[in-house]
């Protein structure tokens, strides 16, 4: 309970430290954004930056659920541990993956195995990693093709993977949160990366919706406040 006190009251110092940077009842211009960030106070580790996305569409329309990919133009920072799945496990391997296989891939999951971060398949493995769906989709670990994570070039999908491809998808609420970063990026690094973010999500806007598609965007890093980005910066979509 003491500990659980401690870290409360580090995080009210961290907020109000926060709050003499920066009025955040405003919205900002991104670049006046990402620089306001850069002023919190910093934690201990290598915070992730992440921007949040609320969308004005219907999530129980089918045509209607946004999710897509996207290179971040400076990586996210984040060490991806990659599992294919593929019968050709050396190639896979050769390529870059930090685990490789089918059958025996598919085993380990089903008994509760999951370090990786992204899991890529072949169109052939596809048929039977299917099968597994179940594990894997509430954990946002499935192949898609969508994603680019099925895929028969191996070697491409491991390096765009590696080199810093994103993926986001909209949540039942119409939010999406996707990490563009680490705190020890630099702000030209960060901004680059929103804004590669901002227009994918804007152009994954269905072409049968009308109204207001982005609401609110806004950028905060693992233990700081929010920042809210001007609609200006994504009035376009």
């Amino acid at each position: 309970m003491y500990r659980k006190e401690q870290n409360m009251e580090k995080q009210s110092k961290r907020y109000r430290s926060a709050l003499q940077a920066a009025d955040l009842a405003k919205a900002y211009p991104l670049t006046e954004a990402v620089d306001i960030l850069a002023k919190f106070p910093k934690a201990k580790f290598d915070e992730t930056v992440e921007l949040s996305v609320r969308l004005g569409v219907d999530p129980t329309a089918g045509d209607q659920m946004i999710r897509g990919t996207t290179p971040l133009p400076n990586g996210s920072g984040k060490k991806v541990r990659v599992l294919v799945f593929t019968d050709n496990v050396q190639a896979a391997l050769d390529a870059g993956a930090d685990h490789a296989g089918l059958q025996d891939m598919m085993a380990k999951i089903n008994e509760g195995w999951l370090d990786f971060d992204v899991a890529i398949a072949t169109t052939e493995a596809m048929k039977t990693v299917r099968t597994i769906a179940r594990v894997l989709g509430p954990k946002g670990l499935m192949p898609n093709p969508k994603s680019g994570t099925v895929t028969d070039d191996i070697a491409a999908g491991i390096k765009a993977v590696k080199a810093g491809r994103v993926e986001f998808k909209m949540d039942k609420t119409c939010n999406i949160g996707v990490g563009i970063g680490k705190r020890s990026f630099t702000s030209a690094q960060i901004l680059e990366n929103a804004l590669a973010v901002i227009d994918a999500v804007g152009k994954a806007k269905p072409a049968s919706f009308k109204g207001h598609y982005i609401k609110t965007v806004a950028i905060s890093s693992s233990q700081s406040p929010s920042v809210r980005i001007a609609s200006t910066e994504y009035s376009k979509y």
